[in-house]
């Protein structure tokens, strides 16, 4: 493969066993097996059903037990899990409808409505 070409790489693909998933979020393999059981996080499965691990989950394990050390109970996680999902599928439609509307607008300008000038979408900003 040349230098010009790069792999995406697939952040949803489970890779990581539970040892490997440990180590690389900071958390020990028994945590991880809880936060499973929880719902808080949901690894993919092997046809063994062994738990494989993906980049994403790893990030959200980061995540949680950031929020732990913040104070937040496994229950509010969850629900904070939740809202920042929905949010993030709340803002992608309302990204596309602002996209199905500027077209409408575009093909049958309206007399009466100001066209509204383009504005920059923020679906999810992580703070530091």
């Amino acid at each position: 493969m040349s230098e010009d070409k790069r792999e995406e790489i697939d952040e949803a693909a489970g890779l990581y066993v539970i040892s490997v998933a440990a180590e690389l979020s900071g958390l020990h393999p028994q945590t991880l097996r809880q936060y499973d059981r929880m719902g808080l996080v949901s690894p993919s499965r092997t046809v063994g059903r062994n738990r494989r691990y993906s980049l994403r989950d790893i990030a959200s394990l980061r995540t949680i037990q950031r929020l732990v050390g913040e104070g937040i109970n496994h229950a509010g996680i969850k629900r904070i899990i939740e809202l920042e999902s929905a949010m993030a599928n709340m803002a992608l439609e309302v990204a596309k409808l602002r996209i199905e509307v500027d077209a409408l607008l575009t093909e049958n300008p309206p007399k009466s409505l100001e066209i509204r000038k383009k504005s920059q979408v923020i679906i999810y900003k992580e703070e530091k």
